[in-house]
């Protein structure tokens, strides 16, 4: 079945802080109260696009962490209680009234417990369908500050399988897959997406961005060309109510082509100026061609097997004879310590 041009809207929205507010209660209250005026953004946003561009929007991203901001120190079950969302809870069966009502595919990133891992949160990329359906869920693999499935690697492998790891979803708008934040900057995940199929990334983001070119906007035109796909990229217009200067995250929300073109950028403040047009027909013509520029086509990938063999980052940091351990916030630093003591290890050979 062909598939028509569609547009997809990286929303640029502000991010409403629950790090300061003096409850659980409180946080819940402002996390719908959230959804509600983004669902009004969202409305707003796609009549005025669909007028412009003559073409129906029908894939929206939001930015990293658009419900809650990120953890100021907060342990790992205080962070639970208050800004970790639950898979069957209110704040996700808003997001899917959401998308339901306004019949588009919605792709967030936020906090989340898993039922299997009740000790810990993982950061959490979901893309919900036009039906209301949470169709994928990608955790966070690589995280400075954050649990990720890496660190209870062996248990998660046996609760998910190895096919969790980077999950790619066929729907009648391409192959859809999600990066988060500054995975971006790490060409294995974006390639092993690829590989799986993937052909639009929603990469939500909340990324300090300037007027120059930052790592991030590098990285997201490097990818998309390398991987012949594109790039939707919403980043947060600031984050309020936190002891940050709150327009430090603003700009640059944008969609990029298979090309590595910025098709549309955002400027600062709320915005849907990063609204563009997704051709998965080209794309795939593109990808079927015998070129030079078929990247994906001339990949050798036994090259890289040995190096990628010798681990860096150790796993399973957080598991204990099967057991999960909650760490605390040195725990995060020691191990990459650790792993910067095992590069060293290995140059010196």
């Amino acid at each position: 079945m062909s598939i028509q041009p569609y547009l997809a809207l990286p929303l640029q929205c502000t991010c409403d802080a629950v790090n300061m507010l003096p409850s659980t209660q409180a946080a819940r209250e402002q996390m719908l109260a959230t959804i509600k005026r983004i669902d009004g953004l969202i409305k707003g946003s796609m009549g005025f696009a669909s007028t412009f561009n003559g073409l129906p929007v029908r894939l929206v991203v939001l930015p990293e962490y658009f419900l809650t901001s990120f953890p100021l120190g907060e342990s790992i079950p205080a962070w639970i209680e208050k800004a970790s969302l639950q898979i069957d809870g209110p704040e996700y069966a808003a997001l899917s009234k959401l998308a339901q009502d306004s019949k588009i595919f919605l792709s967030g990133n936020a906090y989340e417990c898993d039922p299997h891992f009740p000790e810990l949160y993982f950061q959490t990329s979901f893309i919900i369908d036009d039906s209301g359906d949470v169709i994928l869920r990608y955790r966070r693999l690589i995280s400075m500050f954050a649990p990720t499935p890496h660190d209870v690697l062996d248990a998660y492998l046996d609760q998910y399988g190895p096919d969790s790891l980077f999950p790619v979803v066929d729907t009648e708008l391409g192959r859809l897959a999600c990066i988060a934040s500054e995975e971006i900057l790490y060409p294995e995940i974006s390639r092993a997406l690829a590989l799986n199929g993937a052909e639009v990334i929603c990469h939500s983001s909340s990324e300090v961005a300037s007027p120059r070119s930052t790592p991030k906007n590098i990285a997201k035109q490097a990818r998309a060309y390398e991987n012949m796909m594109y790039v939707v990229s919403a980043n947060s217009a600031s984050i309020d109510g936190i002891p940050f200067p709150a327009a430090s995250t603003d700009l640059s929300s944008q969609v990029v082509n298979y090309k590595g073109a910025v098709l549309a950028e955002a400027a600062s403040g709320e915005s849907m100026a990063g609204c563009a047009e997704i051709d998965i027909a080209a794309l795939r013509s593109a990808r079927e061609k015998p070129a030079m520029t078929n990247t994906l086509a001339r990949q050798r990938l036994e090259l890289f097997e040995n190096v990628y063999k010798k681990p860096v980052y150790a796993a399973n940091t957080m598991l204990d004879d099967g057991e999960v351990i909650v760490p605390d916030r040195s725990h995060f630093v020691s191990c990459q310590e650790e792993a910067i003591e095992s590069l060293k290890k290995r140059w010196s050979r």
